[in-house]
């Protein structure tokens, strides 16, 4: 089967991470697949090389704009794939173009969003043959009202860290909160800040932001100004975040919105208790009142109650942390995602 991912940019957000573990999978069980990314190079861009996965790109230098993809129905005629998956915001709005261009083909949309999306999206995902949503909140509020649930699959995110599952959870003192996710302002990192400045003076913890953006000299000012610089610590943008998992007791979301949340898979897989805002597929991550805590978004009172009542029993977090790991475990094995897709895409070349 010829599969061809199709790509704006390879940034390294929670997407393009799926884009590439999903390339290397399908590769890996013998499938011609081929990666068309519309902007040159990126973070993750060298990911690929070594690798069987073919990469094109269609600006001959970067543009710096996401959108722009000169000649993409050329190029992919010439790919002249079985089937198209668009990962990401923009290569979505092209999908309508993709599916004029390659009636022979199915393309498969994605929604791994928890934003509105813009009519050339929507669009897309009436054209396209099929759809997949990484929750059910995203099959229910953006793929059904474009009358595409019948034609929708939910596949949740893949784990990309394996190792997350052998981590040993942190040792009790001090705890560690922690957060992964890029700093854009509707992940919303400065209300959790707000809500730590107010948990009472005699616990003991610490919190941990792994993530870059445009938010983040926002934040970091804003924990100086609240006297809590010994307490929180920003690390940037980093390539494998298991060693920052190793030493967490806690995981923190505070976003405004969401889909699946890549960091709570990865926190479950890790052993991690969650305490989580309820916004779009968060809830899909953990199970409420066993391996986690989810608290209506918003109400910064009841998530600083539940942030003070796990960092004061140990023996809770410890229960949490069992459950969280059995629980990912088989939620989210990688080789059950891949598998999904593939019997997805044979499914629908079966019916072409």
């Amino acid at each position: 089967m010829k599969i061809l991912l199709v790509q704006d940019w390879l940034r390294g957000g929670g997407t393009e991470r799926q884009t590439v573990f999903l390339a290397r999978a399908f590769a890996s069980r013998g499938h011609a697949v081929s990666l068309l990314a519309f902007r040159p190079g990126g973070t993750l861009a060298g990911e690929l090389a070594g690798t069987a996965v073919d990469q094109h790109t269609l600006q001959s230098f970067d543009t710096r704009l996401d959108w722009f993809a000169p000649g993409l129905s050329r190029r992919a005629q010439q790919l002249a794939p079985d089937i198209v998956l668009c990962m990401g915001r923009m290569a979505n709005c092209r999908a309508t173009q993709l599916q004029r261009a390659l009636p022979q083909a199915a393309v498969v949309a994605t929604v791994r969003t928890g934003k509105a999306l813009p009519w050339l999206y929507r669009r897309s995902l009436r054209a396209a043959r099929h759809v997949v949503a990484n929750s059910e909140f995203a099959r229910r509020t953006l793929v059904a009202p474009e009358g595409a649930a019948a034609r929708c699959s939910v596949i949740p995110n893949a784990l990309l860290h394996a190792p997350l599952l052998e981590v040993v959870p942190a040792p009790d003192l001090p705890p560690q909160l922690l957060w992964v996710a890029q700093f854009r302002p509707e992940k919303n990192q400065h209300e959790l800040l707000d809500i730590v400045a107010t948990l009472p003076a005699h616990l003991s913890w610490r919190l941990a932001f792994v993530g870059d953006g445009s938010s983040r000299p926002a934040c970091e000012h804003q924990a100086a100004a609240l006297g809590l610089a010994d307490r929180v610590s920003f690390h940037g943008w980093q390539a494998d975040p298991a060693r920052f998992y190793r030493t967490a007791s806690l995981a923190v979301l505070t976003s405004q919105r969401e889909s699946l949340p890549n960091f709570l898979v990865e926190a479950q897989c890790a052993g991690l208790p969650v305490v989580s805002y309820d916004v779009g597929g968060a809830a899909e991550c953990f199970h409420d009142g066993v391996s986690g805590i989810l608290v209506p978004e918003g109400d910064r009172g009841r998530f600083a109650e539940a942030l003070t009542a796990l960092l004061a029993d140990t023996a809770r977090r410890a229960a949490m942390s069992a459950a969280a790991r059995a629980w990912a475990r088989g939620r989210f094995d990688p080789g059950r995602q891949v598998s999904a897709y593939l019997e997805l895409f044979e499914r629908l070349r079966a019916s072409a």
